[in-house]
Protein backbone atom coordinates (compact mmCIF):
# COMPACT_ATOMS: atom_id res chain seq x y z
CA UNK A 1 0.00 0.00 0.00
CA UNK A 2 3.46 2.01 0.53
CA UNK A 3 3.40 2.19 -3.46
CA UNK A 4 1.24 4.85 -4.23
CA UNK A 5 3.25 6.72 -1.80
CA UNK A 6 6.61 6.21 -4.02
CA UNK A 7 7.21 9.29 -6.18
CA UNK A 8 10.61 9.13 -8.65
CA UNK A 9 13.26 10.58 -6.82
CA UNK A 10 13.51 14.40 -7.07
CA UNK A 11 16.53 16.39 -8.61
CA UNK A 12 18.90 17.54 -5.75
CA UNK A 13 17.92 21.13 -4.48
CA UNK A 14 20.29 24.00 -5.06
CA UNK A 15 22.22 25.10 -1.98
CA UNK A 16 20.97 28.24 -1.37
CA UNK A 17 23.85 31.32 -1.87
CA UNK A 18 25.78 29.19 -3.98
CA UNK A 19 28.95 31.62 -4.81
CA UNK A 20 30.07 32.42 -8.57
CA UNK A 21 32.21 31.05 -10.53
CA UNK A 22 35.41 32.74 -9.72
CA UNK A 23 37.91 34.21 -12.83
CA UNK A 24 40.85 32.71 -12.04
CA UNK A 25 43.11 34.98 -14.43
CA UNK A 26 40.80 38.01 -13.50
CA UNK A 27 42.47 37.33 -9.86
CA UNK A 28 45.65 36.26 -11.02
CA UNK A 29 46.03 39.89 -12.94
CA UNK A 30 44.76 41.47 -10.06
CA UNK A 31 47.27 39.88 -8.05
CA UNK A 32 49.98 40.87 -10.31
CA UNK A 33 49.37 44.20 -10.14
CA UNK A 34 49.28 44.41 -6.63
CA UNK A 35 52.97 43.25 -6.85
CA UNK A 36 54.05 45.25 -9.11
CA UNK A 37 52.58 47.96 -6.73
CA UNK A 38 54.32 46.52 -4.11
CA UNK A 39 57.61 46.08 -5.67
CA UNK A 40 57.17 49.70 -6.87
CA UNK A 41 56.84 51.64 -3.74
CA UNK A 42 59.45 49.05 -2.38
CA UNK A 43 61.47 50.42 -4.95
CA UNK A 44 61.35 53.95 -3.98
CA UNK A 45 61.33 53.37 -0.13
CA UNK A 46 65.34 51.77 -1.27
CA UNK A 47 66.20 54.22 -3.21
CA UNK A 48 65.58 56.53 -1.00
CA UNK A 49 66.99 54.81 2.09
CA UNK A 50 69.78 54.69 -0.32
CA UNK A 51 70.16 58.29 -0.53
CA UNK A 52 69.90 58.60 2.58
CA UNK A 53 72.54 56.07 3.55
CA UNK A 54 74.91 58.04 1.29
CA UNK A 55 74.25 61.35 2.75
CA UNK A 56 74.42 60.21 6.38
CA UNK A 57 77.95 58.13 5.02
CA UNK A 58 79.28 61.46 3.62
CA UNK A 59 77.77 63.08 6.98
CA UNK A 60 80.11 61.14 8.48
CA UNK A 61 82.78 61.25 6.78
CA UNK A 62 82.79 65.02 7.00
CA UNK A 63 82.15 64.64 11.33
CA UNK A 64 84.85 62.51 11.69
CA UNK A 65 87.35 64.89 9.93
CA UNK A 66 86.27 67.58 12.36
CA UNK A 67 87.36 65.60 14.72
CA UNK A 68 90.34 65.02 13.35
CA UNK A 69 90.23 68.78 12.95
CA UNK A 70 89.59 69.85 16.00
CA UNK A 71 92.07 67.29 17.62
CA UNK A 72 94.20 68.93 15.84
CA UNK A 73 93.64 71.87 16.77
CA UNK A 74 93.42 70.93 20.69
CA UNK A 75 97.18 69.54 20.16
CA UNK A 76 98.36 73.10 18.43
CA UNK A 77 96.77 75.05 21.39
CA UNK A 78 99.16 72.46 23.68
CA UNK A 79 102.16 73.53 21.76
CA UNK A 80 101.19 77.27 21.60
CA UNK A 81 101.10 76.73 25.31
CA UNK A 82 104.47 75.62 25.28
CA UNK A 83 105.43 78.11 22.98
CA UNK A 84 103.93 81.15 25.55
CA UNK A 85 105.64 79.32 28.33
CA UNK A 86 108.75 79.71 26.75
CA UNK A 87 107.98 82.97 25.61
CA UNK A 88 107.61 84.32 29.00
CA UNK A 89 111.07 82.51 29.99
CA UNK A 90 112.61 84.22 27.19
CA UNK A 91 111.10 87.93 28.58
CA UNK A 92 112.46 87.25 31.97
CA UNK A 93 115.83 86.09 30.33
CA UNK A 94 116.09 89.15 28.08
CA UNK A 95 114.83 91.41 31.25
CA UNK A 96 117.98 89.57 33.31
CA UNK A 97 120.30 90.40 30.07
CA UNK A 98 118.80 93.84 29.94
CA UNK A 99 119.66 94.76 33.61
CA UNK A 100 123.30 93.51 32.93
CA UNK A 101 123.73 95.45 30.38
CA UNK A 102 122.69 98.56 32.44
CA UNK A 103 125.47 97.60 35.24
CA UNK A 104 127.54 97.79 32.09
CA UNK A 105 126.86 101.05 30.94
CA UNK A 106 126.54 102.68 34.32
CA UNK A 107 129.95 101.23 34.75
CA UNK A 108 131.17 102.76 31.53
CA UNK A 109 129.63 106.42 32.61
CA UNK A 110 132.30 105.86 35.31
CA UNK A 111 134.95 105.43 33.59
CA UNK A 112 133.82 108.73 30.80
CA UNK A 113 133.86 110.68 33.71
CA UNK A 114 137.27 109.57 35.10
CA UNK A 115 138.37 110.38 31.29
CA UNK A 116 136.50 113.65 31.27
CA UNK A 117 138.62 114.53 34.81
CA UNK A 118 141.60 113.84 33.34
CA UNK A 119 140.71 115.39 30.17
CA UNK A 120 140.86 118.74 32.55
CA UNK A 121 143.58 117.92 34.13
CA UNK A 122 145.54 118.05 30.72
CA UNK A 123 143.83 121.08 29.42
CA UNK A 124 144.85 122.83 32.72
CA UNK A 125 148.70 121.25 32.46
CA UNK A 126 148.84 122.75 28.41
CA UNK A 127 147.35 125.94 29.80
CA UNK A 128 150.28 126.47 32.44
CA UNK A 129 153.02 124.99 30.06
CA UNK A 130 151.81 127.59 27.11
CA UNK A 131 152.14 130.28 29.59
CA UNK A 132 155.23 129.37 30.85
CA UNK A 133 156.54 128.57 27.19
CA UNK A 134 155.14 132.52 26.50
CA UNK A 135 157.56 134.13 29.05
CA UNK A 136 160.33 131.69 27.71
CA UNK A 137 159.74 133.04 24.39
CA UNK A 138 159.67 137.04 25.78
CA UNK A 139 163.21 136.20 27.54
CA UNK A 140 164.57 134.65 24.95
CA UNK A 141 163.99 137.31 22.63
CA UNK A 142 165.54 140.11 25.17
CA UNK A 143 168.67 137.97 24.72
CA UNK A 144 169.00 138.88 21.14
CA UNK A 145 171.30 136.42 19.24
CA UNK A 146 172.42 134.70 22.39
CA UNK A 147 168.35 133.38 23.49
CA UNK A 148 167.79 133.20 19.39
CA UNK A 149 167.84 129.46 19.35
CA UNK A 150 166.21 129.14 22.69
CA UNK A 151 163.37 131.62 21.39
CA UNK A 152 162.84 128.87 18.74
CA UNK A 153 162.36 125.97 21.38
CA UNK A 154 159.52 128.32 23.41
CA UNK A 155 157.52 129.06 20.35
CA UNK A 156 157.70 125.39 19.79
CA UNK A 157 156.53 124.18 23.04
CA UNK A 158 153.58 127.31 23.43
CA UNK A 159 152.04 125.58 19.98
CA UNK A 160 152.21 122.35 21.06
CA UNK A 161 150.79 123.10 24.46
CA UNK A 162 147.82 125.47 22.24
CA UNK A 163 147.69 122.25 20.46
CA UNK A 164 147.05 119.61 23.29
CA UNK A 165 144.98 122.48 25.39
CA UNK A 166 142.45 122.43 22.15
CA UNK A 167 142.77 118.62 22.07
CA UNK A 168 141.70 118.12 24.86
CA UNK A 169 138.38 120.26 25.28
CA UNK A 170 137.41 118.73 22.31
CA UNK A 171 137.86 115.06 23.90
CA UNK A 172 136.10 117.04 27.27
CA UNK A 173 133.30 117.71 24.76
CA UNK A 174 132.75 114.28 22.97
CA UNK A 175 132.84 112.65 26.14
CA UNK A 176 130.41 115.01 27.70
CA UNK A 177 128.25 114.14 24.33
CA UNK A 178 128.57 110.42 24.49
CA UNK A 179 128.00 110.62 28.78
CA UNK A 180 124.60 112.44 27.70
CA UNK A 181 123.49 109.58 25.56
CA UNK A 182 125.08 106.92 27.94
CA UNK A 183 123.43 108.32 30.59
CA UNK A 184 120.35 108.18 28.46
CA UNK A 185 120.35 104.68 27.31
CA UNK A 186 121.08 103.59 30.89
CA UNK A 187 117.72 105.56 32.03
CA UNK A 188 116.33 103.72 29.46
CA UNK A 189 117.16 100.34 30.45
CA UNK A 190 116.62 100.89 33.92
CA UNK A 191 114.52 98.42 35.83
CA UNK A 192 114.23 101.01 38.55
CA UNK A 193 111.61 103.47 38.32
CA UNK A 194 112.61 106.85 38.17
CA UNK A 195 110.54 110.22 38.76
CA UNK A 196 109.64 112.34 36.18
CA UNK A 197 107.89 115.48 37.12
CA UNK A 198 104.70 113.63 39.21
CA UNK A 199 105.10 110.62 37.77
CA UNK A 200 107.37 107.33 38.26
CA UNK A 201 108.05 105.43 35.22
CA UNK A 202 110.51 102.65 34.54
CA UNK A 203 112.87 102.46 31.60
CA UNK A 204 111.33 102.49 27.79
CA UNK A 205 112.80 98.89 27.49
CA UNK A 206 111.52 97.21 30.83
CA UNK A 207 108.41 99.21 29.92
CA UNK A 208 108.14 97.68 26.19
CA UNK A 209 109.37 93.79 27.69
CA UNK A 210 106.75 94.60 29.99
CA UNK A 211 103.76 95.07 27.04
CA UNK A 212 105.26 92.18 25.77
CA UNK A 213 105.07 90.01 28.49
CA UNK A 214 101.74 91.17 29.39
CA UNK A 215 100.37 89.99 25.78
CA UNK A 216 101.91 86.75 25.95
CA UNK A 217 100.21 86.28 29.59
CA UNK A 218 96.90 87.00 27.35
CA UNK A 219 97.60 84.86 24.57
CA UNK A 220 98.00 82.40 27.03
CA UNK A 221 95.18 82.61 28.77
CA UNK A 222 93.15 83.00 25.38
CA UNK A 223 94.98 79.69 24.31
CA UNK A 224 93.95 78.21 27.57
CA UNK A 225 89.88 78.81 27.12
CA UNK A 226 90.39 78.18 23.70
CA UNK A 227 91.34 74.13 24.72
CA UNK A 228 88.83 74.08 26.94
CA UNK A 229 86.29 75.05 24.32
CA UNK A 230 87.59 72.87 21.96
CA UNK A 231 88.24 69.78 24.45
CA UNK A 232 84.73 70.41 24.94
CA UNK A 233 83.10 70.38 21.10
CA UNK A 234 85.60 67.49 20.55
CA UNK A 235 83.66 65.57 23.07
CA UNK A 236 80.10 66.60 21.55
CA UNK A 237 81.46 65.82 18.00
CA UNK A 238 82.68 62.32 19.34
CA UNK A 239 79.36 61.87 20.64
CA UNK A 240 77.59 63.11 17.16
CA UNK A 241 80.22 60.83 15.07
CA UNK A 242 78.87 57.91 17.26
CA UNK A 243 75.59 58.72 16.54
CA UNK A 244 76.33 59.27 13.11
CA UNK A 245 78.14 56.07 12.76
CA UNK A 246 75.01 53.82 14.81
CA UNK A 247 72.23 55.98 12.16
CA UNK A 248 74.46 54.71 9.01
CA UNK A 249 74.46 50.87 10.71
CA UNK A 250 70.92 51.67 11.00
CA UNK A 251 70.03 52.44 7.76
CA UNK A 252 72.36 49.63 6.32
CA UNK A 253 69.92 46.91 7.93
CA UNK A 254 66.78 49.29 7.11
CA UNK A 255 68.59 49.04 3.27
CA UNK A 256 69.12 45.18 4.05
CA UNK A 257 65.48 44.95 4.82
CA UNK A 258 63.90 46.91 2.01
CA UNK A 259 66.20 44.73 -0.36
CA UNK A 260 64.44 41.36 1.21
CA UNK A 261 61.08 42.96 0.20
CA UNK A 262 61.82 43.87 -2.85
CA UNK A 263 62.88 40.41 -3.57
CA UNK A 264 59.92 39.07 -2.54
CA UNK A 265 57.59 41.40 -4.18
CA UNK A 266 59.67 40.25 -7.62
CA UNK A 267 59.47 36.58 -6.60
CA UNK A 268 55.59 37.08 -6.17
CA UNK A 269 55.84 38.70 -9.65
CA UNK A 270 57.88 36.24 -11.26
CA UNK A 271 55.61 33.36 -9.24
CA UNK A 272 52.76 35.01 -11.50
CA UNK A 273 54.29 34.73 -14.92
CA UNK A 274 55.27 31.39 -13.80
CA UNK A 275 52.07 30.02 -13.73
CA UNK A 276 51.05 30.33 -17.44
CA UNK A 277 48.40 33.47 -16.80
CA UNK A 278 48.67 35.82 -19.44
CA UNK A 279 49.69 39.40 -17.23
CA UNK A 280 50.67 42.86 -18.47
CA UNK A 281 54.71 41.86 -17.74
CA UNK A 282 54.34 38.05 -20.34
CA UNK A 283 54.98 40.65 -23.54
CA UNK A 284 58.17 42.03 -22.18
CA UNK A 285 59.27 38.63 -21.05
CA UNK A 286 59.12 37.09 -24.14
CA UNK A 287 60.46 39.57 -25.69
CA UNK A 288 63.64 39.32 -23.82
CA UNK A 289 63.57 36.09 -24.12
CA UNK A 290 63.76 36.03 -28.27
CA UNK A 291 66.17 39.26 -28.15
CA UNK A 292 68.54 37.38 -25.26
CA UNK A 293 68.15 34.17 -28.01
CA UNK A 294 68.98 36.61 -31.04
CA UNK A 295 72.21 37.91 -28.98
CA UNK A 296 73.63 34.54 -28.80
CA UNK A 297 73.23 33.24 -32.57
CA UNK A 298 74.61 36.54 -33.64
CA UNK A 299 77.86 35.55 -31.09
CA UNK A 300 77.81 32.51 -31.95
CA UNK A 301 78.03 33.06 -35.97
CA UNK A 302 80.36 35.70 -35.06
CA UNK A 303 83.00 32.46 -33.60
CA UNK A 304 81.80 30.37 -35.83
CA UNK A 305 83.25 32.48 -38.89
CA UNK A 306 86.25 33.90 -36.78
CA UNK A 307 85.36 37.32 -36.24
CA UNK A 308 86.15 36.91 -33.03
CA UNK A 309 88.28 34.17 -30.52
CA UNK A 310 86.31 32.95 -27.66
CA UNK A 311 89.05 34.71 -25.18
CA UNK A 312 88.23 37.84 -26.53
CA UNK A 313 84.42 37.16 -26.71
CA UNK A 314 84.76 36.76 -22.58
CA UNK A 315 87.07 39.05 -22.06
CA UNK A 316 87.22 41.00 -18.64
CA UNK A 317 90.33 42.83 -19.02
CA UNK A 318 88.38 46.01 -18.89
CA UNK A 319 90.48 49.19 -20.09
CA UNK A 320 89.71 52.72 -18.59
CA UNK A 321 88.69 55.14 -21.11
CA UNK A 322 91.22 58.29 -19.72
CA UNK A 323 88.98 61.70 -19.13
CA UNK A 324 85.60 60.08 -19.01
CA UNK A 325 83.28 60.95 -16.26
CA UNK A 326 81.39 58.83 -15.53
CA UNK A 327 84.13 55.85 -15.81
CA UNK A 328 84.13 54.37 -18.80
CA UNK A 329 85.90 51.03 -19.85
CA UNK A 330 86.62 49.22 -23.37
CA UNK A 331 87.08 45.43 -24.01
CA UNK A 332 87.95 42.79 -27.00
CA UNK A 333 84.63 42.35 -27.94
CA UNK A 334 83.54 46.35 -27.89
CA UNK A 335 83.74 46.96 -31.47
CA UNK A 336 82.36 43.83 -32.62
CA UNK A 337 79.01 44.68 -29.72
CA UNK A 338 78.67 47.98 -31.53
CA UNK A 339 78.19 46.53 -34.95
CA UNK A 340 76.28 43.36 -33.79
CA UNK A 341 73.73 44.16 -30.73
CA UNK A 342 72.17 47.46 -32.23
CA UNK A 343 70.39 45.42 -34.50
CA UNK A 344 68.46 43.67 -31.98
CA UNK A 345 68.48 46.34 -29.61
CA UNK A 346 66.48 48.99 -31.83
CA UNK A 347 64.08 46.89 -33.07
CA UNK A 348 62.88 45.95 -29.33
CA UNK A 349 61.98 49.29 -28.49
CA UNK A 350 59.11 49.46 -30.59
CA UNK A 351 57.71 46.35 -28.66
CA UNK A 352 56.06 48.74 -26.83
CA UNK A 353 55.73 52.56 -25.86
CA UNK A 354 56.54 51.48 -22.12
CA UNK A 355 59.95 50.34 -23.22
CA UNK A 356 63.09 52.46 -21.66
CA UNK A 357 65.98 50.57 -22.96
CA UNK A 358 66.96 47.47 -23.99
CA UNK A 359 70.58 46.71 -24.09
CA UNK A 360 72.73 43.27 -23.80
CA UNK A 361 75.26 43.22 -20.98
CA UNK A 362 77.74 40.71 -19.27
CA UNK A 363 77.83 38.80 -16.43
CA UNK A 364 79.46 41.84 -14.88
CA UNK A 365 76.74 44.44 -16.25
CA UNK A 366 79.36 46.22 -18.66
CA UNK A 367 77.23 47.55 -21.50
CA UNK A 368 79.14 47.79 -24.43
CA UNK A 369 76.87 49.68 -26.38
CA UNK A 370 73.55 51.12 -24.96
CA UNK A 371 70.07 52.31 -26.87
CA UNK A 372 71.46 55.31 -29.82
CA UNK A 373 69.89 57.77 -27.81
CA UNK A 374 71.83 56.42 -24.56
CA UNK A 375 75.05 56.15 -26.72
CA UNK A 376 76.32 59.65 -27.20
CA UNK A 377 79.82 60.53 -27.06
CA UNK A 378 80.64 62.45 -24.04
CA UNK A 379 80.51 65.99 -23.24
CA UNK A 380 84.27 67.14 -21.11
CA UNK A 381 83.32 68.69 -17.59
CA UNK A 382 79.39 67.86 -18.35
CA UNK A 383 79.10 64.71 -15.75
CA UNK A 384 75.42 65.53 -15.70
CA UNK A 385 74.64 64.90 -19.41
CA UNK A 386 77.25 62.25 -19.58
CA UNK A 387 75.20 60.42 -16.81
CA UNK A 388 71.73 60.59 -19.04
CA UNK A 389 73.30 60.35 -22.25
CA UNK A 390 76.41 58.36 -22.53
CA UNK A 391 75.67 55.33 -20.52
CA UNK A 392 77.39 52.95 -23.09
CA UNK A 393 81.10 51.43 -22.20
CA UNK A 394 79.97 51.80 -18.98
CA UNK A 395 79.70 49.06 -15.90
CA UNK A 396 76.77 49.17 -13.91
CA UNK A 397 77.30 46.70 -11.20
CA UNK A 398 74.47 47.34 -8.59
CA UNK A 399 71.93 45.18 -6.88
CA UNK A 400 70.09 44.84 -10.29
CA UNK A 401 72.87 45.48 -13.23
CA UNK A 402 75.06 42.49 -11.68
CA UNK A 403 71.56 40.04 -10.75
CA UNK A 404 70.92 40.26 -14.45
CA UNK A 405 74.07 39.94 -15.88
CA UNK A 406 74.80 37.19 -13.81
CA UNK A 407 71.13 35.54 -13.76
CA UNK A 408 71.10 32.05 -15.34
CA UNK A 409 67.09 31.14 -15.14
CA UNK A 410 64.35 31.28 -17.91
CA UNK A 411 63.91 34.99 -16.90
CA UNK A 412 64.30 37.15 -13.80
CA UNK A 413 61.90 40.28 -13.18
CA UNK A 414 63.02 43.27 -11.02
CA UNK A 415 61.90 46.50 -9.67
CA UNK A 416 64.60 49.32 -9.74
CA UNK A 417 65.20 53.15 -9.49
CA UNK A 418 67.23 53.99 -12.19
CA UNK A 419 69.59 57.08 -11.55
CA UNK A 420 69.56 59.89 -14.96
CA UNK A 421 71.82 62.33 -13.44
CA UNK A 422 71.43 65.48 -11.89
CA UNK A 423 69.14 64.07 -8.79
CA UNK A 424 66.39 62.63 -11.44
CA UNK A 425 65.74 59.29 -11.04
CA UNK A 426 62.62 57.06 -12.86
CA UNK A 427 60.87 53.88 -11.28
CA UNK A 428 60.66 50.93 -13.55
CA UNK A 429 60.25 47.16 -14.22
CA UNK A 430 63.32 44.99 -15.54
CA UNK A 431 62.90 41.46 -17.16
CA UNK A 432 66.50 39.78 -18.13
CA UNK A 433 66.73 36.77 -19.78
CA UNK A 434 70.18 34.94 -20.14
CA UNK A 435 72.30 34.73 -22.93
CA UNK A 436 74.38 31.95 -23.44
CA UNK A 437 77.17 31.09 -26.79
CA UNK A 438 77.50 27.69 -27.30
CA UNK A 439 76.36 26.71 -24.11
CA UNK A 440 78.49 29.09 -21.54
CA UNK A 441 77.00 31.79 -20.03
CA UNK A 442 78.02 35.16 -22.03
CA UNK A 443 75.88 37.62 -19.98
CA UNK A 444 71.81 38.80 -20.03
CA UNK A 445 69.68 40.85 -21.89
CA UNK A 446 67.97 43.42 -19.87
CA UNK A 447 64.54 45.03 -21.14
CA UNK A 448 63.25 47.69 -19.05
CA UNK A 449 59.78 49.09 -19.28
CA UNK A 450 57.53 51.86 -17.31
CA UNK A 451 54.59 50.86 -15.15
Amino acid sequence: MFAAFRRAPAAPAEPLNRPPAVDTDRLVNAFSQRASDLGREAAEVRGVLDDTQKVAGAQAVAVHALVQGLQEVVRAQAGIADEVSLGLKAVAQVGDAVHGVAAEVSAIVDTLQEVSGAAQQITQIALQTRLVAFNASVEAKRAGEAGRGFAVVADAVKDLAAQVESSSKAIMGTVAQLGGRIDTLAREISRETVREGRAEKQGAVYRALGVVGDGVQRIAQASARSREVCSGLDGQMSGIETEMRRTTTALDAALQRTDGFLRISEQLIEAVAECGVETDDTPFIRGAQQAAGQIAKLLEDALRTGAITVQDLFDESYQAVGGSNPAQVTTRFLSLAERLFPQVQERMLALSDKVVYCIAVDRNGYVACHNQQYNQRQRSGDVVWNTAHCRNRRIFNDRTGLASGRNQRPFLLQTYRRDMGGGHFVVMKEVAAPIAVNGRHWGGLRLAFKF
